[in-house]
């Protein structure tokens, strides 16, 4: 069962909810952004407990797609180019296509998939992103076609932990449309266009959007919460995201969106004590280790890493996406994302054999470049 609508729920269960759960896993943010002439951006952080294994990645129109091997996978060729920012290089968790459509998957732990019915076909969390930048060139398009549930999200366990990787996912495109896609106790729920300009980690969508009009009452200027929890990240999000103003320049808008989620974000292997010592690659808790912004109308697409020394971006008019004469190209930015790059990068992409999408029951380990 699929719905689109935008669900009521009490204010004070859930404030209850959200003050008794503690969501301290990993935390990113998301939000769109909406100016004039058509200027839209959706930035986003990417927080997590240890190096993320991220390079950016080409792709050009007229790849041959299976989500997995055999009779249950969904095929297909691909519409439209991309650039994208991968997980280990085994999964597609952010970018944006050539017309202007941007996916972000963030944690949800309440996330639970379908279960599978040995009927639908099946489709990798790893590659359920890709599949749609693949595909659509709007949200109206990814929408429609994403609610015939013609597949069921199959996900496994997330690489070097206990645990199974539990997404949801964003879209929004250069209409300045956006919708945010959950799956809770096994259905799919989308939510469109009011209200799906930001979003975080738990609770529930639904949730947040309660949690949002409860914080409509207060004077943000005097007044916000100010936690790395992902209700606080999505209020302080919603607060200042809906304050810049419309009639920026592109240069000035990017400026200020950069500025949000920087805000937004949490400081660098910070610690849960003053005093605490930091052994090896892996923290306790998540930290922001890097922040995207998709800008729809001009076809840039933004990286902004906190072991780099300067925001990169690649220029998606500048990219042969082809199906003839456009090849795949990686730009390798290291194991933390240290790379020493700056300012526009699309001519330091490289060519490459695509990576393989992890999919469930596969012993693939966490891939980690070394660029120099």
């Amino acid at each position: 069962m699929m719905k689109i609508s935008v669900k009521s729920v009490l204010i004070p269960a859930v404030m209850a909810s959200v003050l008794v759960v503690p969501h301290t896993a990993d935390a990113c943010t998301r939000f769109v952004y909406h100016g004039e002439n058509d200027l839209h951006m959706t930035a986003r952080s990417m927080d997590w407990s240890k190096p993320a294994g991220t390079n950016l990645w080409i792709f050009p129109r007229g790849m041959h797609r299976e989500s997995v091997p055999g009779d249950r996978g969904v095929t297909w060729t691909s519409r439209y180019g991309s650039v994208i920012a991968t997980a280990y290089d085994i999964a597609t968790i952010d970018g944006m296509n050539e017309k202007g459509l941007s996916v972000n998957q963030l944690w949800l732990d309440e996330t639970i998939y379908p279960a599978d019915n040995r009927q639908h076909k099946l489709m990798p969390v790893s590659v359920w992103a890709q599949y749609v930048l693949d595909n659509f060139a709007t949200v109206e398009d990814a929408v429609e076609e994403l609610k015939k549930e013609t597949f069921v999200i199959v996900t496994d366990q997330e690489p070097g932990r206990d645990r199974l990787v539990s997404l949801h996912l964003s879209v929004s495109d250069a209409r300045g449309d956006s919708a945010v896609i959950e799956y809770t106790n096994g259905k799919l729920v989308i939510y469109q266009n009011d209200g799906t300009d930001v979003m975080t980690n738990s609770p529930v969508f639904s949730d947040q959007l309660a949690l949002g009009r409860y914080w409509e009452t207060a004077d943000g200027l005097k007044v916000l919460p100010g936690s790395r929890r992902s209700e606080d990240r999505f209020v302080r999000a919603t607060f200042y995201s809906s304050r810049i103003p419309e009639n920026l320049t592109s240069d000035e808008a990017l400026a200020a969106v950069l500025s949000v989620i920087r805000y937004t974000s949490t400081p660098y292997r910070s610690a849960q004590t003053r005093h605490a010592v930091i052994s090896g690659e892996v923290d306790a808790l998540s930290s922001t280790r890097w922040r995207t912004v998709a800008d729809h109308r001009n076809k840039r697409y933004f990286f902004d890493a906190v072991m780099a020394p300067a925001v990169i971006w690649v220029d998606l008019s500048e990219i042969d996406f082809s199906a003839q004469t456009g090849t795949v190209r990686k730009l390798v930015l290291g194991n933390n994302q240290q790379h020493r790059f700056t300012g526009d990068v699309t001519a330091y992409f490289r060519e490459s054999e695509p990576f393989r999408f992890a999919i469930p029951g596969d012993e693939t380990e966490p891939h980690y470049s070394t660029g120099e």
